[in-house]
């Protein structure tokens, strides 16, 4: 499946469609948080992380992967874990997202990106 550029909106029947194609419950995604967009369906975070350099000029220290569950809502619809997110640079020495600040903007941009 080819990584979609999540601009504006993108609704849950999709995401489901994506993970039915891939993962089943669950679609991996990487939230730029200084541009408010997302790149969906890649079959790897680092691929949708490349995407967004390259076509949108996002910069490594604001692109964050996450774990979409589309079946899900709340708090379990995000997931913060990816090997994109180890940035001992920036202070983040996990796959989590350690900082509360940055977990919050990326709920913020999923939750306007996603609709039902």
């Amino acid at each position: 499946m080819e990584i979609k550029i999540v601009k504006s909106s993108i609704n849950r029947k999709e995401l489901t469609e994506i993970a039915k194609g891939q993962f089943g419950d669950l679609v991996k995604a990487v939230v730029d948080v200084g541009q408010g967009i997302m790149a969906v369906a890649g079959e790897m975070h680092a691929d949708e992380e490349a995407i967004l350099m390259e076509q949108e000029s996002s910069k490594r220290e604001h692109t964050w992967g996450i774990n979409l569950y589309p079946g899900k809502s709340g708090k379990e619809l995000i997931e913060f874990d990816s090997i994109i997110n180890i940035k001992p640079s920036s202070g983040n020495r996990s796959r989590d997202v350690e900082n509360p600040q940055t977990r919050e903007q990326i709920k913020i941009i999923v939750n306007k990106l996603i609709v039902e």
